[in-house]
């Protein structure tokens, strides 16, 4: 075999999966060749004892990175492409931060730089945003994208369990990590949607211009009215077009029965992009696990070998907007009296909303007022609900959890 028929691989980082990836590309070899007329090997693998990142660079024409994080993530990538090597990588923190100056690397030196397993493991998205959706206007699009979450709440909804019961149990059976604060809080989704708005959008987008929220505060009692409601909970990140520019955030948000992600349960992710020229697509499956990241990574490894051009300097700087309509669920705990709901209402109408829904439960000092209201504006909405706070028969603070109204045939 001669050298012109290698593809030479480097790995930056061992771990889940780096070491899933080292063990995928040996026994995918003859089908890659067979498809490309090149036979990709393995040739340096940098960890903390082992390799040094000079030696796996000059004896690669691919570097793929997953030792995760931003440094000296930034910097290997990079270096790697200024050297003329490609480069996969999984890592969408290091993209939803330094995103433009990475993909301007690769256009000014003539290389690929593919990450789709960045973005909802072995979904994907990615790719059908840049190429098979590359010619559509998208208005929006929308993601179950962390399979922690999803499987927290999947968990909670159907056993009834506690925020923190269903956490152990997902830290137990490998979905959580030791420290689960990225998921948990939503930074690690609006890393995610980060990406896919300046893939659908053709804009920058850093992630801090998402605002993000999690599900720590969600209880089962939420769930539990959700139900009576016909919803369902999920950790919701949407990216749109508002105006002349977009709306990018990360919230837990109720689901009727008919949206295509209300089915969405356990560890699996799943995006919906929306478009005039197609109305809806849906692409779901699981999200994380070395394995399934792994086989993500091989796929931009093989689209790398065959590559169309990068991804482009962006055609538009948009604004990105924080306060946009939503419909919200709004939860509290009252002293049962006489024209409680009539205040309540009157302090929506005040700021323009009006009431979907409502159910009531208890009585005496123990009630709850549970209500679903149409779209407004968040300032609006939160600005009706610091009033409400305010009353003297609310016994603790208000929740408020958006909800997403549409749904699809």
């Amino acid at each position: 075999m001669t050298s012109e028929q290698r593809f030479r691989v480097g790995l930056l980082g061992h771990g889940t999966v780096g070491s899933a990836f080292a063990d995928l590309l040996p026994r995918r070899a003859d089908q890659i060749t067979a498809l490309t007329g090149m036979r990709p090997e393995l040739t340096g693998v940098l960890t903390t004892s082992r390799g040094t990142f000079a030696e796996v660079v000059e004896n690669a024409d691919l570097v793929v990175e997953l030792i995760g994080g931003l440094e000296p993530a930034r910097e290997y990538a990079l270096a790697a492409m200024r050297a003329g090597k490609h480069v996969v990588t999984a890592n969408k923190q290091l993209l939803s931060h330094h995103g433009e100056a990475l993909w301007a690397a690769a256009r000014e030196n003539g290389v690929q730089l593919r990450f789709e397993a960045a973005v909802a493991g072995v979904v994907p998205v990615i790719r059908v945003l840049q190429e098979t959706l590359a010619g559509a206007h998208v208005e929006r699009v929308t993601g179950i994208v962390n399979g922690t979450t999803n499987f927290i709440l999947t968990q909670m909804a159907q056993t009834g369990a506690t925020y923190a019961a269903a956490l152990a149990e997902a830290q137990q059976l490998g979905y959580a990590e030791s420290d689960p604060t990225d998921d948990v809080t939503g930074r690690d989704a609006a890393a995610k949607m980060a990406i896919l708005a300046r893939l659908a959008f053709d804009t920058p987008v850093h992630i801090d211009q998402v605002a993000y929220e999690g599900i720590e505060r969600i209880t089962p009692e939420d769930l539990q009215y959700a139900d009576d409601l016909g919803l369902g909970l999920k950790l919701i990140g949407t990216a749109e077009r508002v105006g002349e520019g977009i709306a990018v955030a990360v919230h837990p948000a109720f689901l009727y029965d008919g949206h295509p992600l209300a089915s969405v349960n356990g560890p699996f992710n799943a995006v919906t992009i929306e478009s005039p020229d197609i109305t809806e697509i849906t692409l779901s499956g699981p999200g994380a696990g070395g394995p399934e990241t792994a086989s993500a990574v091989l796929g931009d490894l093989v689209s790398a070998m065959i590559p169309p051009a990068s991804t482009p300097e962006p055609a538009a700087t948009l604004p990105v907007f924080a306060d946009v309509e939503s419909s919200f669920y709004l939860h509290l705990e009252v002293a049962d009296r006489p024209g409680v709901l009539a205040q309540v209402a009157q302090l929506l109408g005040l700021q323009g909303a009006s009431v979907r829904s409502v159910v009531q439960k208890g009585l005496g000092d123990n009630a709850r007022l549970v209500m679903v209201v149409h779209p407004l504006l968040e300032s609006r909405f939160y600005a009706a609900v610091e009033l409400i706070s305010g009353l003297d028969f609310v016994r603790s603070k208000p929740r408020a959890i958006r909800v997403i109204e549409e749904e699809y045939q």
